[in-house]
């Protein structure tokens, strides 16, 4: 155990962010997203909200302030609804530790399949709530 280092942040956690570089994305994906099927590198957080995980993980991390939007998460298909809670308790998670409300962009199910490949890894966690997926863009830490 480390002392200040959330235990929500598991040892291979900790290794992926670290490893991660500038401009690297890492999924934090609800319970029913598919991970072994768009990612070879999946962390299991079984059990653990993406909320707390935000809040654990941005501490450490800095979102790329070198794009518009460094937050991407899934958009309702059609016929369906977001519930805005989901995207206000990640908003809370986040503040503590960014300057200001990252820009969150909304992308399509099909195309948030396809940056899921793309990422650096996907961390299977055990939210429950519908469209909870999130991607984080890394960004450059201030010296």
């Amino acid at each position: 155990m480390l002392k200040g280092i959330s235990p929500l942040l598991s040892p291979e956690l900790l290794h992926t962010l670290c490893r991660m570089g500038h401009g690297d994305t890492i999924v934090l994906a609800d319970a029913h997203f598919p991970g072994d099927s768009f990612n070879s590198h999946v962390i299991r957080a079984d059990g653990h909200g993406i909320a707390p995980l935000l809040a654990a993980i941005l501490p450490w991390m800095v979102l790329d302030q070198y794009v518009d939007e460094p937050v991407e998460m899934m958009a309702a298909v059609a016929g369906d609804s977001l519930d805005p809670a989901v995207q206000a308790d990640y908003l809370a998670a986040m503040r503590p530790h960014v300057a200001q409300d990252p820009r969150i962009k909304m992308v399509d199910r099909f195309p948030f399949y396809e940056e899921a490949r793309k990422a650096f890894a996907v961390v299977m966690t055990g939210e429950l709530r519908k469209y909870g997926n999130v991607i984080l863009r890394k960004g450059v830490t201030p010296v």
